[in-house]
């Protein structure tokens, strides 16, 4: 007999990802009436927002059909209409829980959330049981050929079937699936990052090394511009990385620079926005301090969008196209280091050279070091944290550009006297074609801080990066 009048509740299982669902089943003389999935009430339990799109039923007339054990590439949430059956869940994905088991009997007062990668299984209790499942991707032949298996009788995984499996009606095919030493894990779904062979990107690379879930694509891969670079099976992807953008902040004040500025960080982010909502991917993109008029001294991510030039409006505006995006990551940064030709890079080969710069002593903010900068999108990403936009630089006393100067000097070996502070009116101002740019680039960082991630201090950092420039150049 079905149980009426269960309250809707969890119940987490010995597989990760895997959830087992009381649903509340309401019956009188006439029969019964229940919510087999409802999406409002299962988010706030706690179920993915995992968007299914086909609805399938298997009807089994006799008590002892058996099926299984196959593990799809999508996700599904199953359920029983009508019947009993002992359902059997084996984890065949790659990782520490490959091979962990779980079964249950089920009725139609119960549901289970299936992950992708989890062979799913079934044996009939009673006659005439109908066995349905909600699926977040369209069944094909193609589809088919991901599927990963094993066999019902596995002694490893060691199901304890009610109706011994010499005595149940299976299908040819389940009886000649592999055991558990013969399977291939399922792969996860990859992350992609885009621009990878720019600053961030090599410092990306270097964060997720050997990790083969992670494809690099630089210019020549993955062309933001070249719509045939859109066309790919993004039902293997989890999330995409841009770490692509156009950077040339005076350039961008020129007709040339304007066009190709609105292409990539607009025009192309829009084209990745599009990507992400219709696979339900998780979009990553980079940010800059520059869509703030730098008139306040820290920066929040709810504040309003200020851009004084070219570049900071392009930046705005592919914030705004990402913030639509249900599963996106806006990571706004300033004053960007890392590998390759960069601001201290340059102060420090002029401190080589006994060259004494004049350098900008009213534009304040910190340094964001690649290594930071991709640690802390890791981080987002590994946290699952809530989605939305995050400040993310390192931190410590925000400085000027002079000091900053100062400081590499220093470590280099000479004076800080040796850089002089000069206002950014008095500095570009016999220099044509620049472009505006704040003067407070500070960023708050306690809501990245509130997940778990703490940048590290600017000046250890700065310190840390001068002495690698120096050694490598020894």
């Amino acid at each position: 007999m079905v149980e009426f009048s269960k309250v809707l509740a969890t119940h987490e299982t010995s597989i990760p990802g895997v959830v087992l669902f009381d649903l509340p089943v309401h019956g009188d003389n006439r029969g019964w009436f229940k919510e087999n999935w409802q999406r409002e009430k299962m988010l706030a339990l706690g179920l993915p927002d995992f968007g299914p799109v086909q609805n399938n039923i298997s009807f089994n007339e006799s008590a002892g059909t058996t099926r299984g054990i196959h593990a799809e590439p999508w996700d599904k949430y199953v359920s029983v209409a009508t019947g009993r059956i002992f359902g059997a869940w084996v984890d065949l994905r790659e990782g520490p829980s490959f091979g962990a088991v779980f079964t249950a009997e089920l009725d139609p007062s119960q549901a289970i959330f299936i992950p992708r990668g989890v062979g799913n299984a079934f044996q009939t209790l009673e006659d005439n049981t109908a066995y349905t499942y909600l699926v977040n991707d369209h069944w094909s032949a193609d589809a088919q050929g991901q599927y990963t298996f094993l066999n019902l009788a596995d002694e490893t995984a060691g199901i304890q079937w009610p109706i011994p499996l010499e005595d149940a009606e299976l299908s040819d095919k389940d009886r000649a699936h592999p055991r558990l030493a013969d399977v291939v894990p399922m792969a996860p779904k990859k992350t992609l990052v885009l621009g990878a062979d720019g600053q961030l990107g090599r410092a990306l690379r270097e964060a997720y090394a050997g990790d083969a879930s992670v494809e690099f694509a630089g210019r020549n891969e993955f062309d933001l511009c070249d719509a045939a670079s859109y066309e790919r099976n993004w039902k293997n992807y989890s999330a995409i990385i841009n770490a692509a953008a156009y950077t040339a902040v005076d350039t961008a004040e020129t007709a040339e620079g304007r066009r190709a500025a609105w292409q990539i960080n607009v025009s192309a982010v829009a084209h990745l926005a599009r990507v992400a909502v219709e696979n339900r991917l998780t979009l990553v993109h980079v940010s800059s301090d520059y869509v703030f008029d730098g008139t306040v001294q820290s920066h929040t991510e709810d504040e309003a969008f200020s851009p004084l030039g070219v570049y900071g409006q392009t930046k705005a505006a592919g914030d705004a196209v990402v913030s639509v995006v249900p599963r996106h990551y806006i990571v706004r940064t300033s004053w960007v280091i890392g590998e390759g030709r960069n601001f201290v890079t340059t102060m420090a080969g002029l401190a080589g050279r006994g060259i004494t710069p004049s350098v900008v002593d009213d534009q304040v903010g910190r340094l964001t070091f690649t290594a930071d900068l991709a640690a802390g999108i890791k981080h987002l990403l590994d946290a699952r944290a809530p989605y939305g936009t995050y400040n993310l630089s390192n931190d410590g006393e925000p400085s000027s550009w002079a000091e900053v100067a100062a400081g590499v000097y220093e470590l280099a070996g000479r004076s800080r006297a040796d850089v002089t502070g000069i206002s950014t009116a008095e500095y570009f101002k016999d220099k044509a074609g620049t472009a505006p740019r704040p003067l407070n680039s500070p960023l708050d960082l306690s809501k990245i801080q509130a997940t778990g991630f703490t940048p590290a201090d600017q000046k250890d950092r700065l310190e840390a990066y001068v002495t690698g420039v120096a050694d490598a150049q020894a």
